[in-house]
């Protein structure tokens, strides 16, 4: 899954080598049958978002294409930075409309790529330079970009500006109909508001239990797209909004959920777990409460973890152990029904032979 400029390319590579190709989805699970089981993920974490610079025109007032470094960092930086030496150290900026048409090129290359991992957060800062001692001792075998142990500055990005270029990758996720990984920290609200604004004009028409009993039909609010793929009137193709959306790690109350599941909200909404961000806090409790009132058909698992290998196995079985005690399921009973939420996820309702949109 790609965060940042260092590790698009990086991921680009993996799907080429252990990538699973559309052919062989509906294989999954048979070892033999299967070339590769690994699904990329393109997009720009928010911890990131001050290395883009908006050139869409979207009336932020940036639409430089070539965009002076300190003013754009005093633009999209809060609180607002005189540190020349600390701005010049930060990558240069790179256009939005270049990342988006990199990204779009990414997802026909591979046709079963998501976009993420994208969102919002309110909590985090951006990372001061190196110093010399830091840098010579830096673990070489990672992908450069992160924070790796460096202190943390005063700044962070402007809610506005995080909003712009999440929203911005949402667009793009309805346009390729690909299905989207969501971060979202301290940040519920204002996240719920920004993805909504995507489908504003596109929801679906709620049909009261009088009237499906009138008409003599029943209506799936999520699945109510006619024989000629449309939804409200919108063309698969033309949707400004992903199909499908995970909010990875699920840290939001209860209450948010009702928002996000609500009938007439035409993306199929999902929520997963682990136990790295989950079960590791004094607010573990709440997850629990959470996780019995999340719809079982929309709950996912995930390791959180950076790596793959021995500890991130662990850490998916313990996650799924954990949710099947708290929902009352056998393990075999939870693994099956967990793995077809995966598939529907990850692919949708459609053929996975079809599971994209081509351009």
């Amino acid at each position: 899954m790609a965060t940042r400029s260092q590790d698009q390319e990086l991921v680009a590579g993996v799907a080429q080598k252990y990538g699973l190709r559309t052919a062989d989805a509906r294989n999954l699970g048979e070892q033999n049958n299967v070339h590769g089981q690994t699904v990329p993920c393109f997009g720009w974490h928010p911890w990131f978002s001050h290395q883009i610079y908006d050139d869409t025109g979207d009336g932020s007032g940036q639409t430089s294409t070539t965009p002076d470094k300190i003013s754009h960092y005093q633009a999209v930086l809060t609180p607002k930075p005189d540190d020349h030496k600390f701005m010049l150290a930060l990558p240069n900026p790179r256009l939005l409309s270049t990342y988006l048409a990199h990204t779009k090129d990414y997802l026909k290359q591979y046709p079963l790529a998501l976009i993420g991992e994208v969102g919002l957060d309110r909590s985090f800062r951006i990372p001061n330079d190196w110093v010399l001692e830091q840098q010579n001792e830096r673990d070489a075998s990672l992908t450069p970009g992160g924070r790796e142990g460096r202190r943390l500055s005063p700044y962070r990005v402007k809610m506005d500006h995080q909003c712009r270029i999440l929203k911005a990758q949402l667009h793009l996720a309805g346009e390729m109909q690909r299905a989207v990984s969501l971060h979202g920290v301290q940040a519920h609200g204002v996240l719920f508001e920004t993805v909504q604004e995507t489908w504003r004009g596109h929801e679906v028409k709620v049909v009261g239990n009088r009237a499906r009993h009138r008409e003599g039909r029943s209506v799936d609010a999520h699945s109510s797209q006619d024989q000629h793929g449309k939804l409200g009137g919108t063309d698969l193709a033309s949707r400004p909004f992903p199909p499908r959306i995970c909010l990875h790690s699920y840290s939001g109350p209860p209450d948010t959920l009702r928002q996000y599941l609500h009938p007439s909200i035409p993306t199929k909404v999902y929520f997963s777990f682990s136990i790295v961000i989950n079960f590791s806090t004094p607010f573990s409790n709440k997850v629990v409460q959470v996780i019995r009132a999340v719809p079982k058909d929309r709950l996912l698992v995930e390791s959180d973890l950076h790596c793959a290998g021995e500890r991130m196995e662990h850490l998916l079985e313990e996650v799924t152990r954990s949710i099947c005690d708290i929902r009352g399921w056998s393990l075999s009973e939870g693994v099956k029904q967990l793995a077809s939420n995966w598939k529907q996820f990850m692919f949708g309702d459609q053929q996975y032979d079809s599971a994209s949109t081509q351009h």
